[in-house]
């Protein structure tokens, strides 16, 4: 259960980031929106890794976390925010999501 809550709050570190990129480019009660978001997100976010680490490595949980957080974000960026796909970032990536997936297969 403690590795699903993990992802979740991965998955809101995402949201945060995202968030923050979102924020930059509007004005006004929007970029306020977006703020909000942003605070909604980290809060969740580390309240569930708080939660997972009760029974998780805080090394491997931490790692997790961080690893979702920048392959979510990583990714986001190329749909959302047009950045560039090229070989060497693709390549990194994929062996970042290999290292997330090792951590879990070694973790008890």
């Amino acid at each position: 259960m403690n590795w699903i809550l993990l992802i979740i709050a991965g998955l809101f570190e995402v949201a945060f980031a995202t968030c923050l990129g979102k924020a930059k480019s509007t004005i006004g009660t929007e970029m306020y929106l977006w703020y909000i978001g942003f605070l909604v997100s980290l809060i969740s976010s580390m309240l569930l890794m708080m939660k997972a680490i009760e029974t998780l490595p805080i090394g491997t949980a931490y790692a997790v976390w961080t690893g979702i957080g920048a392959v979510g974000t990583v990714v986001i960026g190329i749909f959302v925010f047009k950045e560039p796909t090229t070989f060497w970032r693709m390549f990194f990536i994929m062996t970042l999501i290999g290292s997330i997936i090792g951590l879990k297969a070694v973790s008890h």
